[in-house]
This record gives structure tokens, C-alpha cells and sequence, in this order.
């Protein structure tokens, strides 16, 4: 931002609208150079034995939920890892489900659930309404401040299982299939794959509903084996690839027939959402898989069939080292070398397979391990777009809170935000996922480009300068109420670099640090701080004082976000 625009806000000649107007996003540093190609640490999965100070405390919140408050961090501090970690996968009571917001849901008042009541068929704008409630609630729950990892995994899961409710257009499915992923999202991944494959929306999107004996469909059966189990390999033969073939598709296929979805769109009151097996469309002669499964044959067991598939799949341990590898790329690193690949992925895959596929046994020690708190490994990740815009609203305590119309609103007008800069909760770019953890050698760095890089920055000039409104509700950061929790807000340079500390995972160079300085006192000695924010503690209620020292803090907030390092986790 040019001086004359800050010493035009500072003196109330321009407003943050004007300014922010005027602000050329052309020339921004990219985060991806604050990411250096790290070297393999060479750490495992023993538990760390190391300190335990606010910065691995950062670090393991920062990883595992929508934002690492202060509060928190300082109560992982007092209590230990541990502790942290097992509160971290504590189990919860579900969440209330989502809400009417809109007299479009013709069929539920406002302030009511709708996942249990039919709809109007042919009414698209009711459709609409509830699509729009159910990606705003979900929302909502990233936002929730939970010092727990369920949401996190939710969406791991939802990353892992894609769907896309631009092809399945009821929400009740929608809210169904997430419930299966939050329900067992530190269970097991065996179970939670048989959920899913009889799941009603994924039965729709995967085509599984048409799947019939005499003419099978084998787009599940594919996806089952290439992105939901055990994974592909590299290729070595025609059709052959390393852990299964064309011919274990096709048998698949088969094995999958007969199953449907029961109540997309009804009008039914008395139809549940849900899946059901026809026994007359399921192919009942016996399916033989390749040598990739030692040939084994798979008589007809009806609707008993694809858990016993599922079960011959997951018999492979590469079906754990393909998880694992997941999980890494979520919460470690991108770049899985022979290095992580020996010292990392195996053991955890051998953890995995001798807890019987429960995915709690391998968080708590991935979570736990020297590896995770290596220093290397230490903000090398840049934020996904829904980390990086729930963070900064989670993280600066900003409220939401309002009538039911408001809130949905306000969570869906966030949702856009993050849809705005390329990542949709129930849009993934394709049934593999976003492509930032899994497509190389880009990874993370997807995340960040010519498009996307300007709108990030506008939207932490948005939330700095002016915040917004949403039918009455304001959204706004209160910053004199953030830094009132510091240790010792009067001294500008403690301030400094306890704002750096807790939304940037690196330390900052003296050059960085004295810029940001001048973003707070621009051209004016230390003590000029101490004295006007000592004067405003004195009297809080002279709008003068407060509007003169909040808006120090907008600019100084601002000018730290600007940084790459802050995009990092």
C-alpha cells in the first residue's frame, strides 16, 4: 500500500472502501517461494521426547483444525502433547443438523431442519436452497472453533470419497454422506470404505444405481481400486497394473450389482433417504479376480458380496501404505521420498494393519512422532483456501452471530470466499480430490497462482480494512479486543513479534519486523505507541483514541498478511 494512501486512512481523509479501491494487487510474492525444496528429515515415528512450547503446539493445531487460537495453544502448552492429541481425537456429540434459512424451502419453516422432510419435486428453487443451506452449515462447522480434529478429518475424507452435489442435487444425500465421514472419521477404514460404497450419493454419483447383472457399470468398481483402496501403481503389462487389473474391474463390476438408492428428491414423507439391495439385479454366478489377488473366486453371497470383496482388497497391505500416504500428504508434507517412504510410511502402514484399519491408531502416532514436529517440517505447507480464509476468522475470534438467516447467510457468503479462490466444499475438481494432494509436481503450490493469489490478499485486505455486512450482521475484526490477550501489547516491538508468532509458523528477519513497524508507527519512535495505546487503555470509551489506535492496528494486521510466510502452515 503507497504511503499516501496510509497517511490518507490515518487521517480519516479516505475511507478503508476508498482505499482498498485503490490498491494495485498486481505485484504480490508468491508463498511458494517461502517454501524451499526441503531435504528428507531424518526422523521416523518414534514419539518425540523434545520441548513442548508454543511453537509445536502451534504447529499440531495449525495441522489439525481451522485455526490455532491463542487460548488454545496456550492450554496444548500447560498440558502437554499428549494430552493435546488425545483431546484432539476425543469423540463429540453430533452436531445439530442444517438448518431452513429461506422461505424457498417451501416444505420446513425457517429455523427447522429439512434433512428429514421431502421436497416438491420439479421445485428447482427449493433444491437450491437446500444445496446453499447445506454447504453454508458446513461452513458453519469449519468455523466452530472445536479444539478437535473431526472436522479437519471430515474433510480429508470428503477430499478422499469425492463427490460433487452438482450431480447429486438433493441435499438430504448430501447431508447423509457427510454424516457417514464425520461418524467415522477416526474409525475404520475398512467399514467406513463398505459405507461409502453403498452410500445413496455415492451410489448416484459413481453410477452405482445403474450397475445391474448382464450389463455392469464399472465406474465404482474402477474408483473403488484406483482412488478409494489400494491404488494403481505404475503400469506393467496391458492391463496390468501393479496392484490390480483390468480383468479385477470388470469382476468387481459384477460383484457391485444390484444395489440402489432409495429417496432422491421424494415427495414421500414416509421414505428415508438410503440404499437397498434387488436381489433379481445382482449377477449371481460366481467372479474370479487376477493373480494381483492370488485368483481367488468369489461365490454369490447377494447382498453380503461387495463387504467380502472390500475385505479380499483390504487383505493387501499396499491398501495401508496408500492411506498412509494420504494422511502424510495432509498433514505433513507433499514430497513422500524413499527417506519418508521407509522411515515413515511403513511403520505407519504396519501400525495401520495390525490395529485392523482403525485410522485413530495411525493419527495418534503420525501426531505424536519426531517426524511431525521436525523443524523441516515446520511451515512448508501452503494453506488450502479453506484453511487460509477459516483461519484468519478463527484466529482473530471474529463473531458470528445472529438470527438463523443471518449466520446461514454470513456462512455462505464464506463459503464464496473460498470457493472464489478454487477450493468448493462438495465441488472437487474430479472424483480424485483437488488436485494439490495428489497432482505433481505442483502440489500445494496449486493453490496459488496468478488468479488466486491477488483474490487472497483482497480478501485479507477485506477483513483487515473494513470487514463486511450481511443483512445487518457486521463482520468485523475487533483488534484492540485481540491484542488485549497478549503478553505485552504496550511495547509495539513484543506486540510484533507476538502477532508474528501466532499466525506465522516462521520466525521473521529484523528487515521484516522493522517493516511491519512501519506499518504500525510509520516514521514514529517506539514510545510513540506505548503512549497513545496506554492513553486509549486510560479512557476506552473516547472514540477518537480507539478509532486512531484501531486503525494503526488494521494497517499493521494488513501488512503482516501481506507477507507469504503468512499463507504457510
Amino acid at each position: 500500500m503507497k504511503q499516501d494512501l496510509v497517511k490518507q486512512l490515518l487521517e480519516g481523509t479516505l475511507t478503508h472502501e476508498e482505499v482498498i479501491a485503490q490498491i494495485d494487487y498486481s505485484q504480490i510474492e508468491s508463498p511458494a517461494e517461502a517454501v524451499s525444496m526441503r531435504p528428507p528429515p531424518d526422523t521416523g515415528t518414534a514419539t518425540y521426547t523434545g520441548e513442548w512450547t508454543a511453537a509445536q503446539a502451534k504447529h499440531l493445531l495449525q495441522r489439525t483444525t481451522f485455526g490455532a487460537t491463542r487460548e488454545m495453544i496456550q492450554q496444548s502448552v500447560a498440558n502437554g502433547m499428549a494430552w493435546t492429541v488425545d483431546k484432539l481425537l476425543e469423540a463429540l456429540p453430533a452436531p445439530s443438523p442444517p438448518l431452513a434459512y429461506s422461505e424457498l424451502d417451501v416444505s420446513v419453516s425457517i429455523g427447522e431442519t429439512w434433512v428429514d422432510a421431502p421436497v416438491v419435486r420439479g421445485n428447482n428453487q427449493q433444491y437450491n436452497a437446500r444445496r446453499r443451506s447445506m454447504r453454508a452449515w458446513h461452513t458453519g462447522r469449519l468455523l466452530s472453533g472445536e479444539f478437535n480434529l473431526r472436522e479437519k478429518m471430515t474433510l480429508f475424507w470428503h477430499n478422499h470419497f469425492a463427490v460433487e452435489d452438482l450431480v447429486v442435487i438433493d441435499a438430504r444425500y448430501q447431508y447423509t454422506y457427510l454424516k457417514t465421514l464425520r461418524d467415522n472419521c477416526f474409525g475404520n477404514f475398512r467399514e467406513l470404505c463398505k459405507l461409502i460404497t453403498i452410500d445413496p450419493m455415492m451410489l448416484r454419483y459413481l453410477n452405482g444405481r445403474s450397475n445391474q447383472a448382464g450389463s455392469p457399470n464399472e465406474n465404482y468398481a474402477r474408483e473403488l481400486l484406483e482412488l478409494f483402496s489400494i491404488g494403481k501403481g505404475p503400469q506393467v503389462g496391458e492391463g496390468d497394473y501393479t496392484h490390480y487389473t483390468e480383468d479385477d474391474v470388470r469382476e468387481l463390476a459384477r460383484v457391485l450389482t444390484g444395489w440402489r438408492d432409495l429417496g432422491y428428491l421424494t415427495e414421500n414423507e414416509n421414505l428415508e433417504v438410503g440404499s437397498a439391495f434387488r436381489r433379481n439385479l445382482h449377477d449371481q454366478e460366481p467372479k474370479t479376480l487376477s493373480h494381483r489377488f492370488d485368483f481367488v473366486t468369489i461365490e454369490n453371497m447377494n447382498e453380503l458380496e461387495y463387504a467380502h470383496a472390500i475385505d479380499i482388497i483390504f487383505g493387501k497391505k499396499e491398501c495401508a501404505r496408500f492411506i498412509c500416504r494420504k494422511l502424510y500428504r495432509w498433514f505433513v508434507y507433499y514430497e513422500i521420498t524413499d527417506v519418508e517412504e521407509m522411515q515413515v510410511i511403513e511403520p505407519l502402514a504396519d501400525a495401520l494393519v495390525a490395529a485392523d484399519y482403525e485410522i485413530e491408531a495411525v493419527l495418534r502416532i503420525l501426531l505424536q512422532s519426531e517426524h511431525f514436529y521436525d523443524p523441516l517440517n515446520c511451515g512448508c505447507m501452503i494453506k488450502s483456501p479453506i484453511d487460509f480464509v477459516n483461519n484468519l476468522l478463527t484466529q482473530l475470534s471474529v463473531p458470528i452471530s445472529g438470527t438463523v438467516v443471518q449466520e446461514y447467510n454470513t456462512w455462505f457468503r464464506i463459503y464464496q470466499f473460498t470457493s472464489t479462490i478454487q477450493q468448493q466444499l462438495f465441488q472437487p475438481p474430479n472424483v480424485a480430490g483437488w488436485s494439490a494432494y495428489y497432482q505433481a509436481p505442483g502440489y500445494y503450490r496449486l493453490w496459488t497462482n496468478g488468479v488466486t493469489l491477488p483474490m487472497r490478499i483482497q480478501y485479507t485486505d477485506l477483513m483487515t480494512l473494513v470487514g463486511f455486512r450481511v443483512m445487518g450482521l457486521n463482520i468485523q475484526i475487533d483488534f484492540l479486543d485481540h491484542i488485549s490477550a497478549y503478553d505485552n501489547p504496550t511495547d509495539p516491538n513484543d506486540l510484533i513479534r507476538e502477532a508474528i508468532s501466532l499466525h506465522c509458523p516462521k520466525e521473521f528477519t529484523e528487515e521484516q519486523e522493522t517493516f511491519l513497524k512501519s506499518a504500525l508507527l510509520p516514521g514514529l519512535p517506539d514510545f510513540e505507541w506505548t503512549v497513545e495505546y496506554g492513553e486509549y487503555l486510560g479512557n476506552p470509551s473516547d472514540e477518537g483514541l480507539r478509532n486512531a489506535v484501531h486503525t494503526k492496528l488494521r494497517l499493521f494486521f494488513r501488512t503482516l498478511m501481506l507477507h507469504p510466510e503468512y499463507h504457510l502452515s
